[in-house]
Protein backbone atom coordinates (compact mmCIF):
# COMPACT_ATOMS: atom_id res chain seq x y z
CA UNK A 1 0.00 0.00 0.00
CA UNK A 2 1.33 3.35 -0.63
CA UNK A 3 1.91 5.52 2.10
CA UNK A 4 0.32 8.86 2.13
CA UNK A 5 1.43 12.42 3.47
CA UNK A 6 -1.44 15.05 4.64
CA UNK A 7 0.38 18.28 4.57
CA UNK A 8 -0.55 21.69 5.85
CA UNK A 9 -1.80 23.36 2.38
CA UNK A 10 -1.98 26.94 2.38
CA UNK A 11 -2.45 27.54 -1.34
CA UNK A 12 0.42 29.65 -1.68
CA UNK A 13 3.69 28.47 -3.60
CA UNK A 14 5.47 26.74 -0.88
CA UNK A 15 2.88 24.00 -0.04
CA UNK A 16 2.03 23.55 -3.58
CA UNK A 17 5.16 22.95 -4.74
CA UNK A 18 5.86 21.04 -2.01
CA UNK A 19 3.23 18.17 -3.04
CA UNK A 20 5.07 17.15 -5.85
CA UNK A 21 8.32 17.61 -3.75
CA UNK A 22 7.33 14.96 -1.43
CA UNK A 23 5.75 12.60 -3.72
CA UNK A 24 9.44 12.79 -6.22
CA UNK A 25 11.37 12.55 -2.65
CA UNK A 26 9.53 9.78 -0.72
CA UNK A 27 6.93 8.10 -3.37
CA UNK A 28 4.13 9.01 -1.42
CA UNK A 29 0.74 10.45 -1.41
CA UNK A 30 -0.11 13.38 -0.74
CA UNK A 31 -3.77 15.14 1.18
CA UNK A 32 -3.56 18.46 1.38
CA UNK A 33 -5.69 20.25 3.98
CA UNK A 34 -6.38 23.86 4.19
CA UNK A 35 -7.64 25.68 7.42
CA UNK A 36 -9.44 28.90 7.35
CA UNK A 37 -8.43 30.25 10.63
CA UNK A 38 -9.47 34.04 9.38
CA UNK A 39 -6.52 34.53 7.11
CA UNK A 40 -8.53 36.10 4.28
CA UNK A 41 -7.05 35.42 0.61
CA UNK A 42 -8.74 33.30 -1.62
CA UNK A 43 -11.85 31.20 -1.87
CA UNK A 44 -11.38 27.80 -0.18
CA UNK A 45 -12.75 26.17 -3.16
CA UNK A 46 -10.27 27.62 -5.18
CA UNK A 47 -7.24 26.41 -3.00
CA UNK A 48 -9.06 22.76 -2.77
CA UNK A 49 -8.93 23.07 -6.83
CA UNK A 50 -5.55 24.28 -6.64
CA UNK A 51 -4.10 21.49 -4.58
CA UNK A 52 -5.66 18.77 -6.85
CA UNK A 53 -4.09 20.38 -9.41
CA UNK A 54 -0.63 20.68 -8.07
CA UNK A 55 -0.74 16.45 -7.58
CA UNK A 56 -2.63 16.04 -4.48
CA UNK A 57 -4.78 12.68 -4.38
CA UNK A 58 -7.67 14.44 -2.05
CA UNK A 59 -7.95 17.82 -0.66
CA UNK A 60 -9.81 18.92 2.57
CA UNK A 61 -10.98 22.58 3.20
CA UNK A 62 -12.10 23.72 6.76
CA UNK A 63 -13.71 27.14 7.55
CA UNK A 64 -12.46 26.96 11.35
CA UNK A 65 -12.90 30.51 11.89
CA UNK A 66 -15.67 30.01 14.85
CA UNK A 67 -13.39 27.01 16.24
CA UNK A 68 -10.56 29.12 16.32
CA UNK A 69 -12.20 32.05 18.06
CA UNK A 70 -14.08 29.75 20.42
CA UNK A 71 -11.59 27.52 21.50
CA UNK A 72 -8.08 28.79 21.02
CA UNK A 73 -8.54 32.89 20.97
CA UNK A 74 -11.26 32.82 23.67
CA UNK A 75 -8.94 31.04 26.22
CA UNK A 76 -5.99 33.44 25.55
CA UNK A 77 -8.48 36.62 26.40
CA UNK A 78 -9.65 35.02 29.50
CA UNK A 79 -5.64 34.56 30.01
CA UNK A 80 -4.66 38.18 29.29
CA UNK A 81 -2.49 36.21 27.12
CA UNK A 82 1.06 38.33 25.99
CA UNK A 83 3.84 36.52 25.74
CA UNK A 84 7.14 39.12 26.96
CA UNK A 85 4.13 41.08 27.87
CA UNK A 86 3.22 42.31 24.48
CA UNK A 87 2.63 39.70 21.82
CA UNK A 88 -1.22 38.66 22.15
CA UNK A 89 0.04 35.09 20.22
CA UNK A 90 -1.29 35.73 17.07
CA UNK A 91 0.49 32.57 15.11
CA UNK A 92 0.84 30.47 18.60
CA UNK A 93 -2.56 30.17 18.81
CA UNK A 94 -3.41 29.32 15.25
CA UNK A 95 -1.52 26.12 15.12
CA UNK A 96 -2.85 24.13 17.31
CA UNK A 97 -6.25 24.58 15.60
CA UNK A 98 -4.61 23.75 11.74
CA UNK A 99 -2.53 20.68 13.83
CA UNK A 100 -6.35 19.08 14.66
CA UNK A 101 -7.22 19.10 11.74
CA UNK A 102 -4.45 17.52 10.12
CA UNK A 103 -4.31 14.95 12.45
CA UNK A 104 -8.34 14.28 12.11
CA UNK A 105 -7.17 13.79 8.15
CA UNK A 106 -4.00 11.54 9.00
CA UNK A 107 -6.74 9.07 10.77
CA UNK A 108 -9.35 9.39 8.27
CA UNK A 109 -7.18 8.91 5.24
CA UNK A 110 -5.03 6.64 6.91
CA UNK A 111 -1.56 8.44 6.53
CA UNK A 112 1.53 7.96 8.46
CA UNK A 113 3.05 11.14 8.19
CA UNK A 114 2.38 14.79 8.29
CA UNK A 115 4.15 17.25 6.58
CA UNK A 116 4.14 21.38 7.04
CA UNK A 117 6.14 24.33 5.22
CA UNK A 118 7.90 25.70 7.96
CA UNK A 119 11.29 26.64 8.25
CA UNK A 120 14.25 25.13 11.08
CA UNK A 121 14.99 28.71 11.97
CA UNK A 122 11.31 29.55 13.31
CA UNK A 123 8.78 28.37 16.34
CA UNK A 124 6.03 26.67 14.00
CA UNK A 125 7.74 24.03 13.21
CA UNK A 126 7.90 22.97 16.67
CA UNK A 127 3.94 23.99 17.42
CA UNK A 128 2.85 22.07 14.42
CA UNK A 129 5.79 18.95 15.61
CA UNK A 130 4.69 19.00 19.46
CA UNK A 131 1.31 19.67 18.79
CA UNK A 132 0.91 16.60 16.36
CA UNK A 133 2.74 14.30 19.15
CA UNK A 134 0.25 15.16 21.54
CA UNK A 135 -2.53 14.26 19.19
CA UNK A 136 -1.11 11.68 17.11
CA UNK A 137 1.69 10.32 18.70
CA UNK A 138 2.55 7.30 16.27
CA UNK A 139 2.31 10.00 13.32
CA UNK A 140 5.84 11.18 11.78
CA UNK A 141 6.77 14.40 10.67
CA UNK A 142 8.28 16.06 7.82
CA UNK A 143 8.79 19.41 6.93
CA UNK A 144 10.31 19.95 2.58
CA UNK A 145 11.83 23.67 3.54
CA UNK A 146 13.86 22.44 6.06
CA UNK A 147 14.47 18.40 5.63
CA UNK A 148 14.77 18.74 1.76
CA UNK A 149 16.17 22.51 1.81
CA UNK A 150 13.61 22.98 -0.46
CA UNK A 151 14.60 26.50 -0.53
CA UNK A 152 12.67 29.39 -2.46
CA UNK A 153 14.38 29.29 -5.80
CA UNK A 154 14.07 25.39 -5.95
CA UNK A 155 10.53 25.97 -5.42
CA UNK A 156 9.97 27.95 -8.43
CA UNK A 157 12.35 26.04 -10.99
CA UNK A 158 9.78 23.24 -9.13
CA UNK A 159 6.70 25.13 -10.03
CA UNK A 160 7.93 26.10 -13.28
CA UNK A 161 9.02 22.90 -14.85
CA UNK A 162 6.05 21.18 -13.71
CA UNK A 163 3.39 23.84 -15.06
CA UNK A 164 2.17 24.05 -11.69
CA UNK A 165 -0.79 26.63 -11.56
CA UNK A 166 0.50 29.12 -8.73
CA UNK A 167 2.50 32.65 -9.42
CA UNK A 168 6.03 32.36 -9.04
CA UNK A 169 7.05 35.86 -9.89
CA UNK A 170 6.03 38.03 -6.96
CA UNK A 171 8.23 37.66 -3.74
CA UNK A 172 7.26 40.10 -1.12
CA UNK A 173 10.17 41.29 0.66
CA UNK A 174 8.41 40.26 4.60
CA UNK A 175 7.28 36.81 5.90
CA UNK A 176 3.78 37.67 6.90
CA UNK A 177 1.05 34.77 8.49
CA UNK A 178 -2.16 36.75 10.02
CA UNK A 179 -5.49 34.91 10.84
CA UNK A 180 -8.66 36.65 12.27
CA UNK A 181 -6.58 37.45 15.92
CA UNK A 182 -3.57 39.30 14.14
CA UNK A 183 -1.16 39.93 12.12
CA UNK A 184 2.74 39.07 12.21
CA UNK A 185 5.31 40.97 9.64
CA UNK A 186 8.99 39.75 9.98
CA UNK A 187 12.08 39.72 7.62
CA UNK A 188 13.30 42.34 5.07
CA UNK A 189 14.44 45.34 6.04
CA UNK A 190 13.20 45.01 9.84
CA UNK A 191 15.77 42.37 10.08
CA UNK A 192 18.04 45.60 11.05
CA UNK A 193 16.52 46.51 14.40
CA UNK A 194 17.25 49.89 14.25
CA UNK A 195 15.06 50.45 10.77
CA UNK A 196 12.06 51.66 11.72
CA UNK A 197 9.03 49.94 10.30
CA UNK A 198 7.01 52.16 7.37
CA UNK A 199 3.38 52.39 7.09
CA UNK A 200 3.55 49.94 3.97
CA UNK A 201 3.48 46.96 6.23
CA UNK A 202 0.15 47.25 7.85
CA UNK A 203 -2.52 46.02 6.65
CA UNK A 204 -5.18 45.70 9.97
CA UNK A 205 -4.52 49.44 11.48
CA UNK A 206 -4.42 52.84 10.16
CA UNK A 207 -1.89 55.32 11.03
CA UNK A 208 -2.93 56.13 14.73
CA UNK A 209 -0.76 59.54 14.19
CA UNK A 210 -3.65 60.70 11.49
CA UNK A 211 -6.15 62.65 12.90
CA UNK A 212 -9.73 61.08 13.32
CA UNK A 213 -12.61 61.01 15.81
CA UNK A 214 -12.43 59.00 19.44
CA UNK A 215 -14.62 56.03 19.02
CA UNK A 216 -16.25 54.78 22.50
CA UNK A 217 -16.98 51.40 22.58
CA UNK A 218 -18.56 49.50 25.50
CA UNK A 219 -17.65 45.56 25.48
CA UNK A 220 -19.65 43.20 28.17
CA UNK A 221 -18.41 39.99 29.31
CA UNK A 222 -19.99 36.70 30.67
CA UNK A 223 -17.85 35.07 32.55
CA UNK A 224 -14.67 35.83 30.81
CA UNK A 225 -16.53 35.55 27.59
CA UNK A 226 -17.34 38.98 25.39
CA UNK A 227 -21.13 38.56 24.59
CA UNK A 228 -22.29 42.11 23.51
CA UNK A 229 -20.69 44.97 21.70
CA UNK A 230 -22.27 48.09 22.76
CA UNK A 231 -25.44 46.21 23.77
CA UNK A 232 -25.81 44.46 20.61
CA UNK A 233 -25.04 40.33 21.12
CA UNK A 234 -21.84 39.20 19.42
CA UNK A 235 -20.17 36.31 19.14
CA UNK A 236 -16.41 35.52 20.08
CA UNK A 237 -15.29 35.97 16.68
CA UNK A 238 -18.02 38.58 15.62
CA UNK A 239 -16.49 40.17 19.05
CA UNK A 240 -12.82 40.07 17.36
CA UNK A 241 -13.92 41.18 14.10
CA UNK A 242 -15.65 43.96 14.68
CA UNK A 243 -12.95 45.59 16.78
CA UNK A 244 -10.38 44.53 14.64
CA UNK A 245 -12.17 47.26 12.42
CA UNK A 246 -13.14 49.58 14.72
CA UNK A 247 -9.69 49.25 17.12
CA UNK A 248 -8.35 48.85 13.49
CA UNK A 249 -9.46 52.29 12.12
CA UNK A 250 -7.73 54.02 15.09
CA UNK A 251 -4.31 52.61 14.81
CA UNK A 252 -4.55 50.32 17.97
CA UNK A 253 -2.87 47.27 18.52
CA UNK A 254 0.73 47.51 16.38
CA UNK A 255 3.47 46.51 18.25
CA UNK A 256 7.21 46.31 17.32
CA UNK A 257 9.25 44.35 19.66
CA UNK A 258 12.53 41.92 19.66
CA UNK A 259 11.03 38.36 21.21
CA UNK A 260 12.88 35.20 22.57
CA UNK A 261 12.31 32.37 19.73
CA UNK A 262 11.45 28.93 21.69
CA UNK A 263 14.85 27.96 19.25
CA UNK A 264 17.03 30.10 21.33
CA UNK A 265 17.41 33.42 18.91
CA UNK A 266 16.11 36.72 19.26
CA UNK A 267 13.74 37.79 16.29
CA UNK A 268 11.85 41.79 15.26
CA UNK A 269 9.06 40.91 14.72
CA UNK A 270 6.33 43.45 13.97
CA UNK A 271 2.30 42.34 14.75
CA UNK A 272 -1.03 44.07 14.38
CA UNK A 273 -3.77 42.67 16.58
CA UNK A 274 -6.60 45.52 17.41
CA UNK A 275 -9.56 43.28 18.17
CA UNK A 276 -7.04 40.94 20.20
CA UNK A 277 -5.43 43.78 22.35
CA UNK A 278 -9.17 45.80 22.68
CA UNK A 279 -10.42 42.45 24.15
CA UNK A 280 -7.44 41.76 26.39
CA UNK A 281 -6.98 45.81 27.75
CA UNK A 282 -10.88 45.42 28.52
CA UNK A 283 -10.84 41.83 29.86
CA UNK A 284 -8.13 43.04 32.45
CA UNK A 285 -9.86 46.18 33.62
CA UNK A 286 -12.81 43.81 34.42
CA UNK A 287 -10.70 41.51 36.39
CA UNK A 288 -9.57 44.41 38.37
CA UNK A 289 -13.16 44.93 39.53
CA UNK A 290 -14.12 41.65 40.12
CA UNK A 291 -11.47 39.37 41.39
CA UNK A 292 -10.00 39.20 44.24
CA UNK A 293 -6.50 39.98 45.14
CA UNK A 294 -4.69 37.06 46.26
CA UNK A 295 -6.72 34.75 43.36
CA UNK A 296 -5.55 38.08 40.91
CA UNK A 297 -1.72 38.09 42.23
CA UNK A 298 -1.36 34.08 41.42
CA UNK A 299 -3.49 34.61 37.90
CA UNK A 300 -0.92 36.99 36.80
CA UNK A 301 1.71 34.46 37.23
CA UNK A 302 -0.24 31.96 36.01
CA UNK A 303 -0.76 34.00 32.67
CA UNK A 304 2.65 33.98 31.93
CA UNK A 305 3.38 30.66 31.93
CA UNK A 306 0.18 30.44 30.17
CA UNK A 307 1.46 32.11 27.33
CA UNK A 308 5.01 30.79 27.46
CA UNK A 309 3.40 27.34 27.08
CA UNK A 310 1.41 27.99 24.38
CA UNK A 311 4.39 29.96 22.50
CA UNK A 312 6.22 27.12 22.81
CA UNK A 313 3.65 24.96 20.92
CA UNK A 314 2.80 22.91 24.22
CA UNK A 315 -1.24 23.77 23.65
CA UNK A 316 -1.85 20.06 24.48
CA UNK A 317 0.43 19.46 27.14
CA UNK A 318 -0.97 18.55 30.02
CA UNK A 319 0.15 21.54 32.13
CA UNK A 320 -1.28 23.95 29.81
CA UNK A 321 -4.51 21.87 30.57
CA UNK A 322 -4.44 22.26 34.18
CA UNK A 323 -3.78 25.88 33.61
CA UNK A 324 -7.46 26.36 31.95
CA UNK A 325 -8.76 24.66 34.85
CA UNK A 326 -7.57 27.66 36.96
CA UNK A 327 -8.00 30.05 34.38
CA UNK A 328 -11.95 29.20 33.69
CA UNK A 329 -12.24 29.42 37.58
CA UNK A 330 -10.74 32.22 37.87
CA UNK A 331 -13.20 34.09 35.52
CA UNK A 332 -16.22 32.75 36.91
CA UNK A 333 -17.30 36.56 38.17
CA UNK A 334 -15.75 38.23 35.53
CA UNK A 335 -19.03 39.80 33.82
CA UNK A 336 -20.43 43.39 33.39
CA UNK A 337 -19.62 46.33 31.29
CA UNK A 338 -15.87 47.95 29.96
CA UNK A 339 -16.06 51.60 28.29
CA UNK A 340 -13.24 51.80 26.41
CA UNK A 341 -12.02 55.22 24.11
CA UNK A 342 -10.11 54.18 21.11
CA UNK A 343 -7.71 57.10 19.78
CA UNK A 344 -4.70 57.37 18.33
CA UNK A 345 -3.29 53.88 18.70
CA UNK A 346 -4.52 53.14 22.00
CA UNK A 347 -7.16 52.06 23.73
CA UNK A 348 -8.32 53.30 27.01
CA UNK A 349 -10.57 52.03 29.70
CA UNK A 350 -12.79 55.08 30.61
CA UNK A 351 -15.83 53.28 32.67
CA UNK A 352 -16.48 50.14 34.29
CA UNK A 353 -19.94 48.37 35.90
CA UNK A 354 -20.14 45.11 37.02
CA UNK A 355 -22.71 43.31 39.42
CA UNK A 356 -20.06 40.81 40.29
CA UNK A 357 -18.14 44.16 41.23
CA UNK A 358 -15.73 44.13 44.17
CA UNK A 359 -15.22 47.46 44.61
CA UNK A 360 -17.29 49.39 47.66
CA UNK A 361 -17.71 52.89 46.99
CA UNK A 362 -18.21 53.58 50.98
CA UNK A 363 -15.36 51.82 51.64
CA UNK A 364 -12.96 53.31 48.73
CA UNK A 365 -14.23 56.68 49.78
CA UNK A 366 -12.53 59.09 51.14
CA UNK A 367 -15.33 62.00 51.89
CA UNK A 368 -18.23 61.93 54.65
CA UNK A 369 -19.71 58.62 55.29
CA UNK A 370 -16.36 56.45 54.69
CA UNK A 371 -17.32 52.81 56.44
CA UNK A 372 -13.52 51.65 56.48
CA UNK A 373 -12.67 51.71 60.09
CA UNK A 374 -9.48 53.93 60.05
CA UNK A 375 -8.71 53.28 63.83
CA UNK A 376 -7.52 49.53 63.13
CA UNK A 377 -4.72 50.61 60.67
CA UNK A 378 -2.06 51.05 62.91
CA UNK A 379 -2.55 47.69 64.69
CA UNK A 380 -2.79 45.85 61.30
CA UNK A 381 0.73 47.89 60.48
CA UNK A 382 2.43 47.31 63.53
CA UNK A 383 1.78 43.13 62.91
CA UNK A 384 2.47 43.45 58.99
CA UNK A 385 5.60 44.34 59.62
CA UNK A 386 6.97 42.94 62.58
CA UNK A 387 9.16 39.85 61.16
CA UNK A 388 11.23 43.32 59.38
CA UNK A 389 11.61 45.32 62.66
CA UNK A 390 12.85 42.40 64.35
CA UNK A 391 15.34 41.41 61.60
CA UNK A 392 15.89 45.08 61.21
CA UNK A 393 17.07 45.12 65.00
CA UNK A 394 19.73 42.36 64.39
CA UNK A 395 21.13 43.63 61.18
CA UNK A 396 21.56 47.00 61.78
CA UNK A 397 23.44 46.10 65.69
Amino acid sequence: MTERVVLAYSGGLDTSVAIGWIAEETGAEVIAVAVDVGQGGEDLDVIRKRALACGAVEAEVADAKDEFADEYCLPAIKANALYMDRYPLVSALSRPTIVKHLVAAAKKHGASVVAHGCTGKGNDQVRFEAGIAALGPDLKCIAPVRDYAMTRDKAIAFAEKADLPIATSKKSPYSIDQNVFGRAVETGFLEDIWNAPIEDIYDYTSNPAEPREPDEVVISFKEGVPVAIDGKPVTVLQAIQQLNERAGAQGVGRIDMVEDRLVGIKSREVYEAPGAIALITAHQELENVTVERELARYKRQVEQRWSELVYDGLWFSPLKRALDGFINEANQHVTGDIRMTLHGGRAVVTGRRSEQSLYDFNLATYDTGDTFDQSKAQGFIDIFSLSAKIAAKRDLA
